[in-house]
């Protein structure tokens, strides 16, 4: 069974950055295609970023990109999501997500259902 544990999160101001992690453990989470998604009070969950199982492939939600960075580090079996200029509007919680279904070494998916492990999440909080 694959456990998730997001870390990082917290308040920060307008403009700020955060990197958030995510660890993972109980399978070869190395070999899962992983992703962020977020959900704000209200909102839907909403895709942030996604990367694939080789880590050579990433993607992004178009209103993070250019400002946010997934990476991993399978050795270790980390996900982290770099976020820099932050705005209020990216206040949400943030989970990452992997996908245990097989998947091509270059594929990375955007879809909340293409995930089936999830973590609990962690609060990111911007201030105007």
């Amino acid at each position: 069974q694959v456990q998730l544990v997001e870390s990082g999160g917290g308040l920060v101001q307008a403009g700020g950055s955060l990197r958030l992690s995510c660890a993972a453990s109980g399978g070869t989470v190395s070999r899962y295609p992983m992703g962020w998604f977020r959900q704000a009070p209200g909102k839907e969950r909403e895709f942030v970023a996604a990367i694939t199982r080789s880590g050579s492939n990433t993607a992004y939600g178009d209103s993070v990109k250019g400002r946010f960075a997934i990476s991993r580090d399978s050795a270790k079996s980390m996900l982290y999501l770099q976020m820099n200029s932050l705005k209020p509007e990216d206040t949400a919680v943030y989970s990452c997500a992997a996908r245990s279904y097989y998947s091509s070494l270059n594929a990375y998916y955007t879809g909340i259902t293409a995930y089936d492990y999830w973590g609990q999440g962690t609060q990111v909080t911007v201030s105007s």
